[in-house]
């Protein structure tokens, strides 16, 4: 065999593990996109169980029967509702978070990947078992406390991650975290519709964060200069296998879009770390994309935590606990839709979303004010409406 067909055969194993490596690392933060999202999505949708369980001292999800008996003891007026608003677990679900997005780019970088997912996992089976053995509602919301810990730091850290590989597991990130919406509300409500207690439910889940290990320690493929438990790493300049240079301007002038400077020389781009003075100025620059998104987020939860409790329609086959979680899972079915239609539409102009987000809001408050709402039907439109307008804003 002559030295020719040799090094044929040996380019073509290397770019069949080529290839394999990269499905392998695409198909990893899939996982990791479904497993990061998974606890935070099914707190919301068991929002409505966790509280009604403490108050009936009750696993078992609550019948229609219980329902109309509780009406009376449970609200002070026409609305049922738990005496704890759904509310308190979505404050419990995203204060944790809002607090490490907030704190954790000023010192995330002195804490290795290695470390950092295993926090996540603690944290996701911690929340799991917390919230099916509660027994009072501080319990059940401590419950929720780790599972908005593990999402907020599992997002930050897997996004910070990709820089070491292709672009393209990006994607794949993406489409994970839409399919934890989908997954988490569709898998719950179902098996909670088929009779299993939320208890029992709430344990299934501890697979999750089981798949998250092995998905981050088993099936990526880690570049050899990769700190998975120092501290310290180098982002090669271009990147890991496509990737952009770690530190990089976040916003560039238009002249420069094609790195270019105003002379038309190549720019020299800064690869040092970012001082806390710079970072505070790059924020202030974001600032026209971060208040139409907190507005559009802030009608959302509003809607889905605050008023989708007090749409009941008793008339209704499905109990109010069984209404709430497929309120939530529709809304989910609704995000991943959305997400996907981004490949084809792109909506730039997000004032526009946030202020159809705002009449969503206002229509569904008037609505529960005075009780114009119908038919559940009409209800689960509105809230596909409502995950329409957060997804194509983002």
């Amino acid at each position: 065999m002559d030295q020719s067909s040799l090094n044929g055969d040996l380019l073509q194993a290397t770019g069949s593990q080529g290839r394999v490596a990269h499905w392998r690392n695409v198909v990893g933060f899939w996982l990791l996109g479904l497993c990061n999202n998974f606890a935070y999505v099914v707190m919301l949708s068991a929002a409505h169980d966790i509280l009604k369980q403490q108050e009936t001292n009750s696993t078992l999800p609550t019948p229609p029967s219980v329902i109309s008996l509780s009406q009376s003891s449970n609200s002070s007026g026409r609305y049922d509702c738990n005496p704890t608003s759904t509310a308190a677990v979505l404050l419990a679900d995203i204060l944790p978070t809002l607090l490490i997005k907030l704190t954790a780019p000023f010192f995330i970088h002195a804490v290795p990947y290695g470390f950092r997912v295993l926090v996540c996992i603690a944290t996701a089976t911690a929340s799991f078992l917390v919230a099916s053995f509660s027994t009072s509602v501080w319990m059940s919301i401590l419950g929720v406390i780790f599972a908005s810990v593990s999402s907020g730091l599992g997002e930050l850290s897997f996004l910070s991650l990709t820089v070491y590989f292709n672009r393209c597991v990006l994607s794949g990130w993406g489409s994970g975290t839409g399919g934890a919406g989908v997954g988490g509300a569709l898998l719950y409500s179902g098996l909670t519709q088929a009779g299993l207690t939320p208890r029992i439910t709430l344990l299934i889940m501890l697979l999750v964060p089981v798949a998250m290990a092995i998905s981050y320690y088993f099936l990526l493929v880690f570049p050899p200069s990769f700190p998975q438990w120092s501290s310290r790493g180098r982002v090669p300049v271009g990147g890991v296998g496509g990737a952009t240079p770690e530190h990089r301007p976040l916003m560039e002038e238009e002249g420069h879009e094609e790195g270019l400077d105003t002379r038309g020389s190549p720019a020299v781009k800064t690869t040092g770390a970012l001082s806390c003075t710079e970072k505070l100025v790059i924020l202030k620059g974001l600032m026209r994309f971060i208040v139409p998104l907190a507005v559009v987020y802030f009608a959302e939860y509003f809607i889905n935590q605050g008023l989708l409790e007090l749409l009941f329609f008793p008339e209704s086959a499905l109990s109010h606990a069984e209404q709430y979680r497929w309120y939530q899972t529709l809304y989910q079915i609704g995000v991943l839709v959305s997400r996907s239609s981004l490949f084809c539409l792109k909506i730039r102009c997000v004032g526009v979303l946030s202020a159809l987000q705002c009449v969503n809001a206002l229509l569904l408050t008037l609505a529960v004010y005075y009780s114009f709402l119908t038919s559940v039907c009409v209800c689960v439109c509105v809230c596909v409406c409502v995950c329409v307008c957060v997804c194509c804003s983002v």
